[in-house]
């Protein structure tokens, strides 16, 4: 079906005079946001989901006839031709001039669930497979996609490679053991052991397999041949929190660089978020001010202030004892070796007034895979805080010493026979490399000022919620 884009017939009238693209016949493709006008005329509100804005088609009732206009009603789908004008009353700067109206789909305006009228996310959160027709929804899809677009750009045009990593694996890289369990066993006849085990030999793969927790072990296999390796793509945590912040199904960004130190790590790190958020400020200019309006009237200048911002580096040591020395009284007491909550994330970054960068964390409450300083305490761990929504990367350089990663692994019950391959790149020929998971919908989170991580994506998967 030949039609024109709405943003695209936007664009056209702010062309110079003699190019713009007023009074030739076009043809929209849309839904109906809201119909309004009397017996004689009725104006009719179509958007594509192509911008934020609608384009206001204007059709003669007396040309038409109301029986064959009875279904362009809200929610309805249609298709209008018309010639492109300059729009006559205030509100819009152009219109079309309808000489035809086909209804593409028709919708009961008394039970279509969209009515002209304001609605709370979480009504919207039940009525997700409608709510991408919102402005807001289309507002957080279009971001959505223009974030992840800027993050592949960002990766790729600094020579990175797009590696994708498994979705089922054996291993548990976290070892939170928070995972979702895969198998084509039938439930009611699970085979078992002689000792009364499960079976897993009997299973599809011959061993226990789960949902992937993160992508980050197999990338760094990849950077280990090919230098700069990122994956892209979704991870599951099987933690049974029902929070604004928690989601089952989330897509992780996860870059391993050879050759790159905790420092290097850093500065990666802090350009590729300045990059994003740099990006869609320019291009997404009328999504970000639609949801500064509606819903956080500080959000551009928040994201503003994180790209020109310098972020603060400082150790997990200086910061414990910054939070030490404030004077202010916490809900979870400050002391070295805690695995710092929200509220200390949140009073650093008040307190420098910018993204903090904090390194150099205890062993004992990071990962395994860690490069261990010297100090025999510490690992050159780091997360970036950021205003609003806290830790928004995790990362650290990673132990490339045999050794020490084979003895940190003992110490933590990680079991050698699942994760050898990973242990075998130490043995041939292993270098200093660093690397970070970023969580998109967190990011997302925070350019878009939501407060739920639930309305960042699009069918959010949380206990007991798997519909749509």
């Amino acid at each position: 079906m030949k039609h024109t884009k709405i943003i695209e017939l936007l664009k056209s009238t702010n062309l110079p005079a003699g190019q713009a693209g007023f009074d030739k016949e076009v043809t929209v493709n849309g839904w109906v946001r809201s119909r309004r006008g009397g017996k004689s005329v009725a104006f009719i509100a179509v958007n594509d989901g192509s911008t934020i804005h609608t384009i206001q088609v204007v059709a003669d009732i007396a040309k038409f006839g109301e029986e064959n206009l009875k279904e362009v009603t809200t929610g309805a789908c249609i298709s209008a031709t018309g010639k492109l004008v300059k729009s006559q009353g205030q509100g819009q700067a152009v219109e079309i001039q309808a000489e035809k109206i086909s209804v593409l789909g028709a919708a009961n305006p008394e039970t279509y669930p969209l009515q002209k009228k304001g609605h709370s996310l979480e009504f919207l959160r039940d009525i997700a497979h409608l709510r991408p027709r919102t402005n807001t929804f289309g507002a957080i899809l279009r971001l959505r996609n223009h974030i992840s677009f800027a993050i592949h750009k960002f990766f790729n045009d600094r020579g990175y490679f797009y590696i994708h990593t498994p979705i089922i694996t054996g291993s548990d890289a976290e070892g939170a053991g928070e995972m979702f369990h895969v198998t084509n066993f039938d439930l009611e006849k699970i085979p078992r052991t002689p000792e009364g085990k499960i079976d897993f030999e009997k299973d599809f793969f011959g061993k226990q397999t789960n949902l992937t927790v993160s992508g980050q072990l197999e990338s760094e296999l990849g950077a280990m041949g090919i230098g700069l390796a990122y994956t892209f793509g979704p991870t599951f945590r099987a933690e049974n929190s029902n929070t604004p912040r928690h989601l089952a199904e989330f897509w992780m960004i996860e870059p391993e660089m050879a050759f790159h130190d905790i420092n290097d790590n850093m500065d990666v790190a802090e350009s590729m978020l300045k990059f994003v958020i740099s990006y869609v400020l320019e291009l997404c200019k009328d999504d970000l001010s639609f949801l500064c309006e509606h819903y956080d009237k500080e959000l551009l200048n928040r994201l503003n202030i994180v790209v020109n911002a310098t972020f603060k580096r400082i150790t997990y040591t200086e910061a414990i004892d910054l939070l030490e020395k404030s004077g202010k009284k916490f809900e979870f007491p400050v002391s070295w070796g805690i695995d710092m909550q929200r509220e200390h994330e949140t009073f650093l970054v008040e307190h420098f007034n910018v993204p903090v960068i904090v390194t150099n964390y205890p062993k004992d409450i990071k990962a395994f895979y860690m490069k261990q300083n010297n100090d025999g305490k510490t690992v050159r761990g780091m997360d970036v805080l950021f205003p609003y929504v806290g830790e928004i990367i995790g990362g650290s350089q990673r132990e490339e010493i045999y050794d020490k990663l084979y003895q940190r692994m003992k110490e933590m019950n990680i079991p050698e026979k699942e994760l050898w391959w990973y242990l075998e790149t130490r043995k041939f020929g292993t270098c200093p490399h660093s690397g970070f998971g970023l969580g998109l919908e967190r990011l997302v989170l925070f350019i878009t000022g939501m407060t739920n991580v639930r309305d960042v994506i699009p069918f959010p998967r949380t206990p007991k919620n798997a519909e749509f």
